[in-house]
C-alpha cells in the first residue's frame, strides 16, 4: 500500500483510543458523500447520481479495464486514488463538468475542503489521503492518468445511461462533450475505443439537445 505502512503483529493488538476515535468519526463523516448529487442521473428515475455512487461506479470500471490497457498499473492504488477523489466535495460541493463560472473557484473550494476534510484523520492517514487526492488532480502517474480518464469516461456513460437528462437540462451539445473525452482518448487506445462506443450509444438514444 503506497504512501503508509501497514502495521501486522500476531495476537491482539489494541488500537490508540484517540487514533480509533478520529478514524471512526472520519468514516461516518464519510458517508456524507452519499448526500452529495452530481448533476448526472440514475437511469430515467429522476433522481441525480450522489458521489459515492460515482466513485464506486468508477472504480468497478477500473477493475474491468486494468487489464486491457497498454501501459501497467497497480489496480490497489489505482482503487485509493478512486475512493478518495471527490471526498472533498462532502465540504465544496459537486462542480459540474460544463460549469465555468464554477470551474474558475473549483481548485481553491477544494483545496480549502481537503485541508478541512483530511485533518480529521490522524496525521498519517490524513497525509495519506491528502497525498492520493493531489496526486489524482495532477494526473501524472500512470495510476492518476487511469484513473482520471476513468472518471471522465464514467461521467459521460451516466449520461448515456439517463438518455442524456443532463445533458439536456444544460444544452450540452455532442461537440461540448469532447472537452470530456479528450482525456481518455489520449489516455490510451482501448479507453479511446471505448469512447467511441459510448458515443455510439448516445447518438442511438437521442441523447443530445436539440439545436435551433
Amino acid at each position: 500500500m503506497s504512501g503508509i505502512k501497514t502495521k501486522q503483529s500476531k495476537g491482539a493488538c489494541e488500537m490508540d483510543p484517540e487514533r480509533k476515535e478520529r478514524i471512526l468519526d472520519f468514516l461516518l463523516f464519510a458517508d456524507k458523500a452519499k448526500t452529495v448529487e452530481r448533476a448526472g442521473y440514475v437511469d430515467e428515475t429522476g433522481r441525480h447520481e450522489t458521489d459515492a455512487e460515482h466513485m464506486w461506479h468508477t472504480a468497478l470500471w477500473a477493475m474491468l479495464l486494468y487489464r486491457e490497457i497498454d501501459f501497467p498499473v497497480d489496480l490497489q492504488h489505482v482503487l485509493c486514488l478512486i475512493l478518495v477523489h471527490d471526498l472533498v466535495e462532502i465540504y465544496a460541493g459537486d462542480t459540474y463538468a460544463y460549469d465555468t463560472k464554477g470551474i474558475k473557484t473549483q481548485n481553491a473550494r477544494e483545496e480549502e475542503a481537503a485541508g478541512k476534510l483530511f485533518s480529521r484523520l490522524p496525521e498519517d492517514l490524513g497525509r495519506w489521503l491528502h497525498d492520493l487526492w493531489k496526486e489524482f488532480e495532477a494526473a501524472i502517474t500512470p495510476e492518476a492518468r487511469f484513473a482520471k480518464a476513468l472518471d471522465h469516461l464514467q461521467g459521460f456513460s451516466q449520461n448515456c445511461i439517463s438518455k442524456g437528462t443532463s445533458w439536456k437540462e444544460n444544452g450540452i451539445t455532442r461537440e461540448r462533450t469532447f472537452e470530456r473525452t479528450d482525456l481518455p482518448r489520449k489516455t490510451d487506445p482501448t479507453l479511446a475505443d471505448m469512447v467511441e462506443s459510448l458515443y455510439a450509444i448516445a447518438d442511438a438514444c437521442g441523447a443530445w439537445p436539440e439545436v435551433d
